[in-house]
């Protein structure tokens, strides 16, 4: 589509949303400002650097071999910046600790900045803020039970890997002006039938308490629960009450993810609850299908959901909103733009609502005329609106970035 014709097709949508009473450049200037936390698992299958040959544990799964993976540090960043050259707007990426820069063997209660200061050096290139994730799966000493093992040795050694981790995300924070992001998951659980699960969840918040003990400037904590993980599907020590209890008590932000609950269950009707006891909160967007929760995000009415609880609570400034799926069943870095984007449309599709018309509506006992004017909405005309926007960022519009994906695949990971 022609840069003319998106403009003319663009005005058009300015003057249809007037009439509903929707201001479209106000939009725009928000949605601008609404910043992902990027994932770069995705562009390797979780694989990290320590032991790039290793095998995934902890309940965690990769599915799919499509050729082309990330295979070392090099790759990984090559692949995020294609996937952020692709992605309207400025955002942030996601590291864990088993993507660290190691020139020598580090087990992970010895990383520190050293192993991280050249993802600052690169994120200070691109023009990128960092967040980070501590990492208790896919080693040794993972187990079962890493932060609530009944032997203290393994526990300590867990609760030194994460205050380290907390450390770097505070020196991330600092020397790239603004606080990061640590989000804290741990598999820990059971495979069959659980009598002691007072204790191991004792033993979890003993360990978080140690690790929270010392406070950091520059990093918003966060602990992400989960309902259960692959060989650990009876019992989950981080349960959703659990961390959501901790969070409140220690006001830190708990992370939603949305693979992470019943099935049932919408994480969106979440959002207003915990905002109303928890400084912040934490997002990780993804898309569950039965039992797997890492499907690449697509524009479903549960990301639309989430999006628009967020704006209708004007709650944009207190949600951060990462993305953590991970598939390798398809070109990566396509998985990887095809969910950020449709995260951006969700959020855009929100900020184009005629929510002050809905409100009186809701105000008013007006529930046919609410339900009415949310179904109309859905037929507006915001792809006229994302397509501007994506001019405005100098980001292909529309479905152009497919044949921009496929000109990588040919040039660059199909050689891998």
């Amino acid at each position: 589509m022609k840069d003319e014709q998106i403009k003319k097709q663009f005005e058009a949508a300015v003057e249809r949303y007037a009439e509903m009473g929707v201001d479209v450049k106000k939009a725009l200037e928000q949605m601008q400002k609404i910043s992902l936390s990027l994932h770069c698992w995705q562009t390797d299958d979780v694989t990290g650097f320590e032991n790039p040959d290793g095998q995934l544990s902890g309940g965690i799964q990769a599915t799919g071999n499509y050729p082309g993976k990330a295979r070392n540090i090099q790759e990984v960043r090559q692949d995020v910046e294609k996937a952020v050259s692709l992605i309207p707007g400025s955002h942030r990426l996601s590291l864990h600790a088993i993507y660290g820069d190691f020139k020598s063997n580090v087990d992970r209660d010895q990383i520190g900045i050293k192993d991280f200061q050249s993802w600052i050096d690169w994120a200070k290139a691109n023009n990128m803020k960092l967040d980070f994730n501590s990492t208790s799966f896919s080693h040794p000493k993972s187990g079962d039970q890493s932060l609530s093992n009944r032997d203290k040795g393994i526990r300590d050694f867990w609760i030194e890997h994460t205050i380290r981790s907390r450390a770097i995300a505070d020196e991330m924070g600092k020397q790239l002006g603004g606080k990061a992001c640590h989000n804290l998951w741990v598999h820990d659980g059971m495979k069959d039938l659980t009598v002691d699960r007072y204790l191991y969840r004792k033993n979890l918040e003993d360990s978080l308490d140690k690790i929270f003990a010392k406070k950091f400037a520059n990093v918003k904590d966060a602990v992400e629960c989960k309902l259960f993980g692959v060989g650990l599907e009876s019992y989950t020590v981080g349960s959703h009450e659990f961390y959501m209890g901790y969070a409140v008590k220690h006001g830190i932000m708990a992370t939603m993810d949305m693979g992470h609950f019943h099935p049932t269950e919408e994480t969106y009707d979440k959002i207003s609850a915990l905002l109303l006891f928890t400084p912040e909160i934490m997002l990780h967007v993804s898309r569950p299908v039965r039992w797997d929760s890492d499907h690449v995000v697509i524009l479903n009415d549960s990301v639309q959901m989430l999006a628009q609880e967020i704006v209708w609570a004007n709650a944009l400034d207190r949600v951060n909103i990462g993305l953590d799926y991970f598939d390798a069943s398809i070109n990566r870095i396509g998985a990887y733009v095809i969910g950020s984007r449709a995260t951006q449309k969700a959020f855009l599709m929100a900020l184009l609502s005629p929510i002050a018309k809905l409100r009186e509506y809701e105000a008013n006992g007006q529930y046919f005329e609410r339900l009415a004017l949310l179904e109309e909405n859905k037929a507006m005309p915001w792809s006229a609106v994302w397509d501007y926007f994506c001019l405005q960022n100098n980001t292909v519009p529309g479905e152009q970035f497919i044949a921009e994906i496929q000109k990588y695949e040919k040039a660059v990971t199909s050689k891998r």
